[in-house]
């Protein structure tokens, strides 16, 4: 019967019904194919045969448990993203190769735990806690949330950048410890370019002036980039990457102050790690009156699987023609393979978990702006405390 269907779709493709052939021949053709339709409903003009399946639906409150295979096979390549989390901190056009549509974007399903505990604290000392919480994204949707904190916790969003930040009052116990975990399911996708997320009515102000480590009139363009800025946005913001690339290179030696994300440090020594790269980036981006942003979350491998994650990863994001278009710097100064890759496109291998700097919590800390938020922010009798262990921990599902 298959070998009588492929005959079929053979002929179809030969004598087209609405040809202009009139023979004898192909009437008697016709009359067969004709015959043979239910036949080509059945079994169709491949080679291979599929199971039927039922469509499964991802509830708001339920883990997946769908297979990515198929996802993993949609492209060759494999790019994994080292994450940044040691350090000290406080708190040309696109090429057409790129250019693949939203629908082969590959999609990621994963449990991610962020869990650790606050330690060193004298038994019953009484502590502050802020957390950030991943939220939906334009790549990313958050399926479950589940909370393990001691006593009563808010979760609010502050009012700056829309990041959602939970808080929690809690004693340190027997210990001087105080637990948190919190168990996400998460869908993230792969962004392609052409898939670009809009800028709010509020960006081109929020996101072009200085913050404490990026400043906008320090002249560092000048310092990283001897050559004419073009007009087209999408090559001079190739002219910025390429640029921050070249100027510095991926390294975390010990006792060197990388991790802050401090711009004018980063052009002065041309080294550091993911936060060094892209709070230089956004500083040049910001110079010429671009609004550029800061994302920052944790990086997982690429394979598929299960393990601890050791600290944060960040990128950037600069607008053209009103869409924000991502960049991962760091990454591609890592693997100069990637390069023409990450502008503007990014793997689903990560999850986000705050945008922006000099951060304002909701309750409102009291030790001044947070640098940046992906790790626990712990205030003892408001003053910022620092000392806690790392539990991150992701699954795909």
């Amino acid at each position: 019967m298959h070998f009588a269907s492929r005959s079929v779709c053979v002929f179809a493709q030969m004598y087209p019904i609405n040809g202009k052939k009139t023979s004898m021949f192909r009437t008697f053709k016709l009359a067969i194919a004709l015959n043979l339709l239910g036949i080509l409903f059945l079994t169709g003009c491949g080679d291979s045969q599929t199971d039927n399946v039922e469509p499964q639906t991802i509830s708001q409150t339920e883990t997946t448990t769908q297979d990515t295979e198929d996802n993993e096979q949609k492209r060759d390549r494999t790019a994994s993203v080292a994450n940044d989390g040691d350090a000290t901190s406080d708190g040309n056009a696109i090429s057409d190769g790129n250019a693949i549509s939203e629908a082969e974007a590959v999609i990621r399903r994963f449990q991610f735990t962020y869990a650790g505990k606050i330690t060193g604290l004298d038994p019953d000392t009484a502590a502050s806690i802020w957390l950030p919480v991943a939220q939906d994204t334009h790549n990313q949707k958050i399926l479950n949330r589940e909370v393990n904190v001691p006593g009563r916790h808010e979760v609010n969003k502050e009012n700056n950048f829309g990041n959602l930040i939970l808080h929690f009052n809690a004693n340190a116990d027997v210990n001087g410890e105080i637990p948190f975990e919190v168990i996400y399911s998460v869908e993230r996708s792969e962004h392609r370019i052409g898939n670009e997320e809009s800028l709010d009515e509020h960006a081109n102000e929020q996101f072009t002036k200085a913050s404490s480590f990026v400043p906008i009139d320090a002249g560092l363009l000048a310092k990283i980039l001897d050559a004419n800025i073009v007009d087209d946005e999408l090559g001079r913001g190739r002219q910025l990457y390429d640029a921050v690339n070249d100027h510095m290179k991926y390294d975390k030696p010990a006792g060197e102050a990388w991790g802050r994300g401090d711009a004018n440090w980063a052009c002065d020594n041309g080294f550091g790690n993911c936060t060094d790269f892209h709070s230089l980036f956004i500083a040049s981006c910001r110079e010429l009156s671009i609004p550029a942003r800061f994302e920052i979350g944790f990086p997982l491998p690429p394979e598929r699987g299960d393990g601890e994650i050791a600290g944060y990863h960040c990128w950037a994001g600069f607008a053209v023609e009103n869409k924000w278009v991502p960049v991962d710097i760091s990454e591609a100064d890592k693997d100069p393979s990637m390069a023409d890759y990450y502008y503007g496109n990014l793997t689903e291998n990560r999850i986000t978990f705050s945008i922006g700097r000099d951060l304002t919590l909701i309750p409102a800390q009291a030790a001044g702006p947070v640098n940046y938020l992906v790790y626990p922010y712990v205030e003892v009798d408001g003053k910022q405390y620092k000392s806690f262990s790392k539990g991150f921990h992701y699954e795909d599902l």
